[in-house]
């Protein structure tokens, strides 16, 4: 028998470590012959900790399970949730970058060969750079961290630099509201980002890499650790990568909390030692990245996407999606919503699926009034813009952005007057301070946002004012992206910011 127990961060807030524990004391008092395997989860937080038992006939979930039902459960009396792939939220997924996680053992590299890891870096490893960049460049992969930049593009331009050393660099720093895609990559299938940074290493010609991780995931810093050491000491990375005669070494750096440190310049700043403030571009970082040289900074979902490109084909992959939006989105879903979690499908899913259908609605059972998308810099997406097909074109048109694609559920109790507060106070309190619109503007922007709410309507013109500044003056997206929120907010609810106006007279 084999009982799968996540060790994902939130099975574990959940109280996994728990119910794994009892697991194993309660079958070694009853003389049952059991192997516990920590997976990774499948993304299905409601039902976490989802214990799954697997005796030859494929594995039946459980969950949510406490310490408490686990005598029912070895007895066979709790009630199962039948196979878990075929439970409707994870049945209708098309699972790609996410088709490991949660099956099989995040720090066993055997499991990871047997459900087809490294078959994409073994093919990698017999082509050409130019042969690796036009796969990824027909793939039609884009950056999954925000900007949508064509991954192709980005990794030919450094591939025909010239430079004694190039670097591959994850950005690793997820601190957008509502995402947790990378934490749960990095946790439950920590080989395919490795795989995948390999596969950039020699189609641009970098031997070295670094995953610049947030200091606030400590179990993703230690099985992340872990992963690299294993797959050193199996040649997946070294001198001689699986001997095919070229290296590709990296290692994992912590980030000190930072939310502008999730801007690539700040980033690379912030490795090599600096202060994490952002840069001027030009330079770009591919032409003068990290330590001056030409370096490929790319989202933990990017590089983990790579592995699958070359396993199935860039046809394949790019056969998926939606107008220029090619493959799969990795959704999150989160805030107050019925089943909150992880969904991988092709892009072109409307919002209205996605929050009514796949999410479920609130939790909460009252009527949705908004949707963020794209994490706390993102715009308030009402009910009327719920026909909107996730795509990066299809949502800058209706005035969103698609970002790192999580998505924060509210209800008709929220107010939108607040929230586009705590969008520039957010601002402000993370601004690394480089440049006025940003490091000013935000505080301009809670003062001016407290104006209206003691009933000042006509301060709602200098807020638009302010916002086209910061719009259009801001160093990098912190800033630039603010307006987002703040606009969406005034444009679509515009009575939550009058009531304030009712109540102050």
């Amino acid at each position: 028998m084999k009982i799968y127990v996540p060790i994902d961060s939130a099975a574990k807030a959940l109280g996994a470590d728990e119910v794994a524990e009892t697991i194993a004391r309660e079958a070694k008092s009853r003389g049952i012959e059991a192997r516990i395997i920590r997976n990774g989860t499948r993304g299905m937080i409601w039902l976490e900790p989802l214990v799954e038992i697997d005796q030859g006939q494929g594995r039946i979930g459980y969950g949510p399970v406490t310490p408490e039902d686990v005598p029912a459960l070895l007895d066979g009396k709790l009630d199962s949730l039948g196979p878990v792939e075929e439970i409707p939220f994870f049945a209708r997924q098309t699972r790609l970058t996410f088709a490991r996680c949660g099956v099989i053992d995040p720090l066993d590299l055997d499991d990871y060969r047997a459900h087809g890891g490294l078959a994409g870096l073994r093919r990698a490893a017999a082509m050409s750079q130019a042969d690796i960049i036009a796969e990824v460049t027909k793939s039609g992969l884009r950056g999954r961290g925000g900007a949508g930049f064509p991954t192709g593009i980005k990794w030919k331009t450094v591939m025909e630099a010239e430079a004694p050393q190039k670097y591959i660099v994850c950005n690793a720093d997820e601190g957008d509201s509502g995402t947790f895609a990378d934490r749960m990559i990095m946790e439950g299938d920590p080989f395919t980002l490795i795989e995948g940074m390999a596969i950039a290493g020699l189609g641009v010609g970098a031997t070295r890499g670094y995953v610049y991780l947030r200091s606030e995931y400590p179990d993703a810093i230690r099985v992340m650790n872990e992963a690299v050491r294993i797959a050193r000491r199996n040649g997946v990375l070294g001198p001689d990568v699986l001997d095919s005669g070229r290296a590709f070494d990296m290692e994992i750096r912590m980030g000190a909390g930072a939310y502008v440190c999730g801007e690539e310049t700040s980033l690379l700043n912030s490795l090599e030692g600096k202060r994490g403030v952002v840069r001027a571009k030009p330079p770009l970082p591919a032409l003068e990245g990290f330590l001056g040289r030409p370096t490929v900074v790319n989202n933990v979902i990017s590089l983990a996407t790579v592995p699958v490109i070359f396993e199935k084909g860039a046809q394949t992959y790019a056969d998926l999606g939606i107008g220029r939006s090619r493959g799969t989105v990795t959704l999150q879903i989160a805030g107050n919503v019925r089943h909150g979690g992880l969904f991988e499908t092709g892009f072109g899913v409307t919002l209205g699926e996605i929050v009514n259908e796949i999410g479920g609605g609130t939790a909460s059972g009252r009527p949705v009034k908004a949707v963020q998308v794209g994490g706390p810099l993102g715009a308030y997406m009402p009910a009327n813009k719920f026909d909107t097909p996730t795509g990066y074109e299809e949502f800058d048109r209706n005035g969103g952005l698609i970002g790192h694609a999580g998505l924060v559920v509210f209800d008709d109790s929220a107010d939108m007057l607040k929230m586009a507060r705590f969008a520039m106070e957010f601002c402000a309190v993370e601004s690394c301070g480089k440049c006025t619109p940003c490091r000013i503007g935000a505080v301009r922007g809670v003062e001016t946002i407290d104006r209206i709410a003691e009933g000042d309507m006509a301060a709602t013109e200098l807020l638009t004012d302010l916002c086209e500044t910061m719009k259009d003056g801001s160093l990098c997206a912190l800033g630039g992206f603010t307006p987002l929120p703040v606009m969406s907010a005034l444009t679509h609810f515009p009575d939550d910011f009058a009531c304030h106006k009712e109540a102050a007279e």
